[in-house]
């Protein structure tokens, strides 16, 4: 399936001086193929609602069909987004190189289902752990056998794209960050993505690292196992966020309680208390802590494998304190309601 991006409308494209490099379809450059927005707007019977497949940090996104067969995913940056033309070019770039069963080719995107207290219900057991599945490895390809190494820094259920038959699909690239074969971390001072799927070091410090994006996998494995987002359950009745939640339960010895109302059958539990606890594992405090994706997917893939004790993860408390005002002024760039805004830096 072809990704094409385009600016919001013909105006918008003007301005940025990319009106010409689009009036020519099928043109070529270098990676990319280039459409004119007239015929991008025809295949998706100009943006239809009913075309419309989500959200992305950029904007809407669209599906259309070719006259020939050739399907495509249409981005259309909002006026309102936070991101703009760096992001799109960052995205692009990296489609072009990337090539994997478990990127791009959506349909909906993850969060469309599993928050719906409808739609969620399509999502038993036996979906939910191939959609687990996928994302890991997919995460797994992006950390090790890309031919880049890219950090996603924000992966998250809206991120996750799903096709007709409900096989997950890392999608927007925008924030993602190319590292050096002999990188292992880095240190930034511009903090992008999304409040609730961030490391601590990452939003706090700056510090980034494949264990950046194993924390947002952990946060997104608990959603999917309690069908509840991360940030959702901070309010005053009850002040622990999901991570939170998790962990007190597991302590208590009641790890099964957020159970999503789907998991109606005992046969599951067992499966899914493993992925509790290796979801508790991947959102440890210290980055140390974590395991590798390579790891995480042998955890989730192989029964027979020991998991190690957790230690106390990392959480949200609803109080205000010296820490919760510090994430507050780190995370300036950062979205409370789970669209992404970024500055972009130089790689």
């Amino acid at each position: 399936m072809l990704l094409c991006e385009l600016e919001a409308d013909t105006t918008n494209l003007s301005q940025h001086g990319n009106m010409n490099k689009l009036k020519r379809d099928e043109k070529k450059s270098h990676e990319f193929q280039f459409f004119s927005f007239e015929s991008i707007a025809s295949v998706t019977n100009n943006f239809a609602s009913t075309n419309k497949m989500g959200e992305s940090g950029f904007g809407p996104v669209y599906k259309g069909k070719f006259q020939y067969g050739q399907e495509i995913a249409v981005k259309r940056l909002a006026v309102g987004s936070g991101q703009g033309l760096v992001e799109f070019k960052n995205e692009l770039a990296l489609i072009a190189k990337l090539q994997h069963t478990n990127l791009y080719m959506p349909n909906r995107s993850l969060d469309f289902f599993l928050f719906d207290p409808v739609k969620k219900n399509l999502l038993d057991w036996k979906k939910r752990l191939s959609i687990i599945e996928g994302i890991a490895e997919g995460l797994l390809y992006l950390h090790k056998y890309s031919r880049l190494t890219i950090i996603h820094r924000d992966l998250k259920a809206s991120n996750i794209l799903l096709d007709d038959e409900m096989n997950p699909n890392i999608s927007d690239f925008g924030m993602a960050r190319i590292f050096g074969r002999n990188e292992s971390e880095a240190k930034t001072k511009r903090i992008v993505g999304t409040r609730g799927y961030m490391s601590p070091e990452y939003a706090l410090k700056g510090i980034i690292s494949m264990k950046a994006d194993v924390f947002s996998f952990g946060v997104l494995l608990l959603e999917i196992i309690s069908g509840m987002k991360n940030n959702s359950c901070c309010d005053s009745d009850l002040p622990l966020n999901l991570i939170g939640q998790a962990w007190q339960l597991w302590n208590d010895g009641r790890a099964l309680d957020p159970l999503d109302s789907v998991f109606d059958e005992p046969s599951s539990h067992f499966g899914v208390q493993r992925f509790i606890h290796a979801s508790l594992l991947c959102v440890q405090d210290h980055a140390t802590d974590r395991p590798i994706m390579e790891t995480v997917v042998s955890m989730i893939k192989n029964e027979s494998i020991p998991l190690p004790a957790p230690k106390q993860p990392a959480f949200f408390v609803n109080t205000v304190g010296e820490e919760a005002e510090q994430l507050e002024n780190k995370s300036q760039n950062v979205s409370i309601n789970n669209v992404s805004i970024s500055i972009m830096e130089a790689r």
